[in-house]
């Protein structure tokens, strides 16, 4: 191969690869990321997190922005998707068919005006019982100041 071919070549791969390197993908993450094509450069998921961004090739490599997502918006929807989920089990049941495997029915609420208690774990029993030993020593105190009181001196 002459230099002359030789500098032709190497300056052919010097032009072309601008032109492959707007497809290659930006570092996957060691496979924490998923990337779509799309007309700005790729689309990437975050496996982990969830989270989407738009990714495009600038003069300094790869740049990612993170797509405005509403977290408002998306609660609303689950609330409101657990509301009519918990409506058709409650039509289910109500109809006598049975809920489809590994689906539990909603825990029953009490009527309105009906309270059940409700301790979750030790942390809410220890200020169950913080609670009561604080109101018992306020009556000892208040029947140690009554004796005091009443009793005569002497």
């Amino acid at each position: 191969m002459t230099n002359t071919a030789l500098a032709a070549a190497i300056a052919s791969v010097w032009l072309i690869a601008p032109v492959f390197a707007d497809d290659a993908l930006p570092d996957d993450g060691g496979g924490r990321f998923m990337f779509s094509k799309i007309a700005e450069g790729f689309l990437r998921l975050d496996t982990r997190s969830g989270e989407v961004s738009v990714c495009s090739q600038r003069a300094v490599g790869w740049t990612c922005q993170a797509s405005p997502e509403d977290r408002a918006v998306l609660e609303n929807e689950i609330a409101r998707l657990r509301q009519e989920n918990a409506a058709l089990k409650k039509d289910l049941i109500a109809r006598g068919v049975p809920l489809p495997g590994g689906v539990m029915p909603d825990p029953q609420t009490p009527p309105r005006g009906e309270r059940q208690p409700r301790l979750d774990g030790d942390s809410d029993l220890d200020r169950v019982i913080a609670l009561v030993d604080r109101m018992w020593h306020r009556i000892i105190d208040a029947i140690v100041r009554a004796e005091k009181h009443a009793l005569p001196k002497g």
